[in-house]
C-alpha cells in the first residue's frame, strides 16, 4: 500500500489549495478515504474529512465545513481535498489515510502554510 500526497505549499489567507493523494497497492474503489492534519509537532492528527468508497457520503470537521471539499476519482485511484478560504489556523501537515483490514496506512504528508 502506498499513499502519496501532493499539492501543499504557501498560500495567503483567503486563498485556495487543492491537495491530491495518489493511492496504489489496494482496491481503491472499495474503501473509504480520509484526510487528517497535524497542526504542530507532538500534537495529535485530527480528522479533516472522510469520503465513502463510492464518493456519495462525506463528512467534515466542524472547523472546515463550508470551506473544504473532499472528492475522489476511482478511475485514477486518487482522493482530493479542495481547500478554500484558507485561514492561518489551517497551517498543518496534511495526511491521507486508508484503513484496510484493521491496519492504518498513511502517506508522508504535505505541508500547508497559510501566511501573509
Amino acid at each position: 500500500v502506498q499513499l502519496v500526497e501532493s499539492g501543499g505549499g504557501l498560500v495567503q489567507p483567503g486563498g485556495s489549495l487543492r491537495l491530491s493523494c495518489a493511492a496504489s497497492g489496494f482496491t481503491f474503489s472499495s474503501y473509504a478515504m480520509s484526510w487528517y492534519r497535524r497542526q504542530a509537532p507532538g500534537k495529535e492528527r485530527e480528522l479533516v474529512a472522510v469520503i465513502a468508497s463510492a464518493g456519495g457520503r462525506r463528512n467534515y470537521a466542524d472547523s472546515v465545513k463550508g470551506r473544504f471539499t473532499i472528492s475522489r476519482d476511482n478511475a485514477k485511484n486518487t482522493v482530493y481535498l479542495q481547500m478554500n478560504s484558507l485561514k492561518p489556523e489551517d497551517t498543518a501537515v496534511y495526511y491521507c489515510r486508508a484503513f484496510l483490514g484493521g491496519t492504518d496506512y498513511w502517506g508522508q504528508g504535505t505541508q500547508v502554510t497559510v501566511s501573509s
